[in-house]
């Protein structure tokens, strides 16, 4: 069986035909999220570090990292700043240093830039995941050079100079090149982690059935492990964790071993709180006067005022379960497992200390 092996200095993920799915958390990125890139330019690592508890909390294996930022006021100052080769490899260290400090999660090191990804390397303690080559032939020249120097798996992705094609024999063709160009480095097949990318649903009928095909030709062909931007086949469309709870299952059964994906819900905001509360309010309902934003959420089916694991979490461990994969099922037993209320801590049925029957005499 192909296994894929992803190392933080204390804890192993992985990636494999006969393992659970692997989740690869992609919130710590900058792109498209504003407030995290302007937090990045002030030098403030505060979201970062509490994105990466709440991803491995919520069951993320690995954490994707990924230094794409856009630092415009230090453009304004410095035009060296509109560079991304003089700002990733900086920051790529530095978001590195700081999730390493908060947590031993395995760790996946994303950018487009060469030097981020060696600076992202030389930081990372353990075997990070490279993420990413392409079939291009610059790309191939740069990346695989550093996956051979450190030793470390890489995620391929299926486009190539040509761009990407929707023709799935083409990408499986890219892919296939990919991983003999790897051989010639030394590079086995079971540390490189296929990319097929998924295209959306919405402007591509076939787009969850050609998936479903590549990744059984690529494992099946190729014998390599797969992944893909989870969210990217929902885009564009409304009811989006109904599309990605159905596809994920479904792409595990045709062989795909892990996602770059958000494991987290996030949690609700006090203004939608205060708008349902004014809602409920203008119908009559009357509430007790204690009860707190939580208790609330939950009664009125807005979520939680927490991160918790996703909906996709649930569809996952579920069809981990459905494969074998959690023999006995104590991964999702434990997943579906309810906290005990405030003061009921360490107490077992019914809150009673022990938690055990009462023995007859």
């Amino acid at each position: 069986m192909t296994r894929t092996i992803v190392e933080s200095k204390t804890k192993t993920a992985i990636i494999g035909f006969d393992q659970p799915f692997c989740v690869i958390g992609e919130r710590i990125n900058p792109t498209g999220r504003k407030i995290l890139n302007e937090e990045l330019e002030r030098g403030d690592f505060s979201r970062v570090e509490a994105d990466a508890l709440a991803q491995v909390a919520a069951g993320a294996n690995i954490l994707d990292i990924n230094s794409g930022a856009v630092f415009s006021n230090k453009m304004a100052e410095d035009p060296r700043y509109a560079d991304n080769n003089f700002v990733e490899p900086t920051l790529m260290k530095e978001l590195v240093e700081r999730v390493q400090a908060v947590t031993d999660c395995p760790l996946c090191i994303d950018s487009s830039v060469p030097g981020a990804l060696e600076n992202g390397l030389a930081a990372a303690e353990g075997r990070p995941l490279l993420n990413s080559v392409t079939g291009e032939e610059e790309r191939l020249e740069l990346v695989l050079p550093l996956v051979k120097k450190y030793n470390v798996p890489v995620v391929a992705i299926s486009n190539d100079d040509t761009g990407i094609s929707e023709d799935p024999d083409v990408r499986f063709a890219v892919a296939k090149k990919i991983v003999e160009r790897a051989a010639d480095f030394g590079i086995p097949a079971h540390d490189i982690v296929v990319d097929p990318l998924v295209m959306p649903i919405g402007a591509m009928g076939t787009a969850g059935l050609q998936v479903f095909t590549l990744v059984r030709r690529l494992r099946e062909e190729l014998g390599v492990n797969t992944t893909c931007g989870a969210s990217n086949i929902s885009f564009g469309l409304p009811n989006r964790h109904g599309i990605n709870n159905a596809f994920l299952p479904m792409a595990m059964g045709a062989g795909m071993t892990s996602a770059i994906m958000n494991p987290v819900a996030l949690p609700v905001g006090p203004t939608k709180i205060a708008e349902k509360r004014a809602e409920v309010a203008a119908a009559g309902i009357v509430l007790p006067d204690d009860m707190d934003d939580e208790a609330f959420c939950i009664l009125f089916g807005l979520g939680s005022t927490k991160p918790r694991p996703g909906k996709e979490m649930e569809a996952i461990r579920a069809a981990n379960f459905l494969t074998n994969n959690d023999e006995g099922g104590g991964a999702w037993i434990a997943f579906n497992r309810q906290p005990p209320k405030a003061g009921h801590e360490g107490r077992g049925r019914e809150g009673r200390a022990g938690g055990g029957r009462r023995r007859r005499a």
